[in-house]
């Protein structure tokens, strides 16, 4: 039962650990190295990153929560629905798309996961780190989680780098030798995990400017291949445009955009595409 969705894993308690370290380490070693606890800066810089590693642990928490997206028993695609404008097929065969594990009809974007033992709303990945697939439900939750890290995670290097260079006054060098040592091996930890998170956070952006999942991604490298081997051209059938891809995946209030709440549009169960767009007729 440990490696089920929604149980408390060894990779959970390890990013929880690393949460805790990061922010020990920038609040209870750093700030108080570099601009002190009793200084306005200091005290000003502390709140901040507390209210930042806050940020990280609800969004975090709530990735790993949240249920991504179930497939309603006994869902059927109804292919007379002319408001459905896509309905996704085989790629060999040309019938509707059909789970042989969990018996009953994959609804679009939907895909099993090997490792839920199930099919997932607008699957993405199921990721290892929150022992959860991130689809439908939990994309959003999963992208602001990502956000919020990575700019924890400069935010303390940032604070780390001050504190290294900051200069110490001799009467106090002996307490700090340690305290510095703590505080580099904390920043070389920090600098590839940085980095990860940043080109995880710009692959993702990436995919929802384009309004795509990353197996929809693989998959459209493939369509696109076998499309211009036919001499025709490819166009991913959910790209409504930057901001309606934006407003699909955050949620159409701009306001809560970095909230930590899942308010994305539609049951996950059917989704406009370019095709549900009306082309507009010049002018005469």
């Amino acid at each position: 039962m440990a490696g089920r969705p929604g149980y408390l894993t060894l990779p959970i308690f390890s990013v929880l650990a690393a949460i805790g370290y990061v922010y020990y380490t920038a609040v209870f070693l750093a700030v108080p190295r570099w601009l002190g606890l009793s200084t306005a800066a200091g005290v000003a810089n502390a709140a901040a990153f507390t209210a930042l590693a806050a940020a990280c642990l609800a969004t975090y928490a709530v990735a790993v929560r949240r249920d991504p997206g179930r497939v309603p028993p006994g869902y059927a695609p109804d292919v007379e629905d002319a408001e459905s404008t896509v309905h996704e097929i085989k790629r060999k065969s040309g019938d509707l798309r059909y789970c042989q594990k969990c018996c009953h009809y994959k609804p679009p974007r939907a895909h099993h996961c090997r490792v839920c033992k199930r099919c997932v709303l607008k699957m993405d990945h199921h990721c290892f780190w929150i022992n959860n697939c991130v689809g439908h439900e939990n994309y959003k939750i999963f992208l602001v989680f990502v956000l919020y890290a990575v700019v924890a995670s400069f935010y303390a290097m940032i604070l780390i780098i001050g504190s290294v260079m900051h200069s110490v006054p001799k009467d106090e060098q002996s307490g700090s030798d340690s305290s510095r040592t703590s505080i580099i091996i904390c920043g070389v930890i920090l600098s590839p995990l940085a980095l990860a998170l940043a080109m995880l956070l710009g692959w993702h952006i990436y995919l929802i400017l384009q309004n795509k999942t990353t197996v929809e991604y693989h998959e459209g490298v493939r369509a696109m291949w076998l499309a211009e081997k036919g001499g025709d051209l490819y166009h991913h059938p959910y790209d409504l445009g930057v901001y309606d891809n934006l407003i699909s995946v955050l949620g159409p209030n701009i306001f809560c955009w970095l909230c930590p709440v899942s308010n994305t549009v539609g049951n996950g169960l059917r989704y406009r595409t370019s095709y549900d767009i009306p082309i507009s007729t010049p002018s005469m």
